[in-house]
């Protein structure tokens, strides 16, 4: 047999030029074509050991998704994307593809890895592009109720995991709009509000109930909570502000990211004075951290008009966090990375902020992380203009629920201690999954801790020990 020829580089996606996105939120990737997905699904080997779907947190069919591509049935690869994943539209956008399931890939250790996360999102905009969204058959209605707390990423996806079971669901969400992370923290030109949207219609159509304005711990316990329902999820996220303390930092002018990106995002502040919310615009703004939410905050403020865009980040271009993708496109883009580099000061007059010191920092020995410790270079300091700071160094857990829930057993962080095997909680019935319990991860891997966990929740209902495998089975669409 003639051994198979491949190409080794992948069919580029199609972007916006930067002189025209750093003008407007629309999407910068604009996604394959038909023609160019098939032509990128062809450099699959179709590996039988599949070591990319071992990458995949949510375990998706990949070669057999690529495979329904190269021969031309879209509407089966819909089908086997979406028995393992429910959100193909939000994961072929924002996943971090080059350290899971592309990682794994064989093509990656000569030529460039299988494009796998856009030919996801292909498959995903393919079919909402047919006029609709093919709702997966439920199995018999069990008359058991599951609730869920927050709709982000860990919480739709058990959502949905529970309603194709058969159970019925209820998820609670604190804010005025459904979607959590994926909607007040990721930029619409990164993943736009109507993918979102996309999605939680289509858990509405499998029969998941939505309730906003809903905030557990305020409008309800979780005691109350767990009287209505057999088992509850708790997908709250992570969403309490990290700051450095260090002086200057209550100056006007000075945002956490999670604030700066939810006025943007959600509040429409990025369309003031058509929406009335307003945050700083223009100026020189600096952004203080390194992982994909610095990224989004850095490229927001270029595109709400800003003159000038800093990254700070204490160690190296090497150990930033950030998806490579976000950090070339800020580059691309013009924003202004000082790696090395750390806040000591926030100065300025009159309570407004005007200038940050800085200190020179040098890597030495790897922390807990794996990563080489930042070091200060005792008296290098210099500083750098800016009219706006946004804080981007992370977040702690969110200790509302909690504070409000007696038995609910903490770690010495204050996320939710959780069975590494079945996310249950120190509390019967009671699950937890996401950013909750790892710290800010990625939306996958919030994704898999939900799916995992209904497989559990599915269990704990029926009175049975553990998940029925064979439910793990893929469902068909019809």
């Amino acid at each position: 047999m003639a051994k198979k020829e491949v190409r080794p580089k992948s069919i580029p996606v199609r972007r916006q030029e930067p002189s025209e996105r750093i003008r407007n939120f629309s999407e910068v990737a604009l996604g394959y074509d038909l023609e160019e997905a098939r032509s990128e699904a062809e450099r699959c080997l179709q590996c039988k050991k599949r070591p990319c779907v071992g990458g995949c947190p949510v375990n998706i069919d990949i070669p057999g998704f690529v495979q329904n591509l190269k021969s031309g049935d879209v509407g089966e690869a819909v089908k086997t994307v979406k028995r393992e994943n429910l959100l193909p539209g939000v994961c072929g956008r924002v996943c971090p593809q080059e350290s899971q399931c592309e990682a794994e890939c064989v093509l990656g250790k000569k030529w460039d890895p299988l494009a796998i996360g856009k030919l996801e999102r292909f498959v995903a905009d393919w079919e909402a592009g047919q006029g609709g969204l093919e709702v997966p058959a439920p199995e018999a209605a069990t008359g058991l109720s599951a609730g869920i707390v927050g709709s982000g990423p860990a919480g739709l996806t058990a959502a949905a995991e529970l309603a194709k079971r058969g159970h019925g669901v209820t998820v609670y969400e604190a804010l005025h709009v459904a979607g959590g992370v994926l909607t007040y923290g990721i930029p619409e030109f990164r993943l736009p509000q109507w993918v979102v949207d996309r999605e939680v219609s289509f858990l509405e159509e499998m029969g998941v109930e939505i309730i906003l304005d809903f905030v557990v711990g305020r409008t309800a316990t979780l005691k109350d909570l767990m009287e209505r329902h057999r088992s509850m999820f708790l997908g709250i996220g992570a969403g309490l502000p990290m700051f450095m303390r260090i002086p200057g930092e209550n100056m006007n002018g000075v945002y956490s990211a999670n604030e700066f990106l939810t006025r943007s995002n959600l509040m429409l502040a990025r369309d003031f004075p058509d929406y009335d919310t307003p945050v700083k615009r223009g100026g020189k703004v600096m952004v203080v951290g390194g992982g994909n939410v610095a990224m989004d905050s850095a490229r927001t403020a270029l595109r709400m008009g800003a003159d000038r865009v800093d990254i700070v980040y204490r160690r190296s271009r090497v150990e930033m966090p950030a998806r490579v993708e976000e950090v070339d496109h800020g580059e691309e883009e013009g924003i202004v990375f000082h790696m090395l580099t750390n806040p000591v000061e926030i100065i300025g007059a009159g309570g407004r902020c005007d200038r940050v010191r800085c200190q020179r920092m040098e890597l030495g020995e790897p922390d807990e992380s794996g990563r080489r410790r930042p070091v200060p270079v005792e008296g290098d300091y210099f500083e750098l203009q800016a009219d706006v700071v946004v804080m981007a160094i992370g977040t702690n857990a969110n200790p509302l629920l909690p504070s409000t829930t007696d038995g609910l057993e903490l770690n010495k962080w204050g996320y939710i201690k959780v069975d590494p095997e079945s996310f249950s909680t120190s509390l019967p019935g009671v699950y937890a999954g996401g950013d909750i319990v790892t710290g800010s991860a990625t939306v996958i891997e919030a994704m898999g801790a939900g799916k995992t966990a209904a497989g559990w929740m599915d269990a704990f209902m029926r009175g049975q020990p553990g998940p029925d495998k064979g439910r793990d089975a893929p469902h068909s669409c019809s």
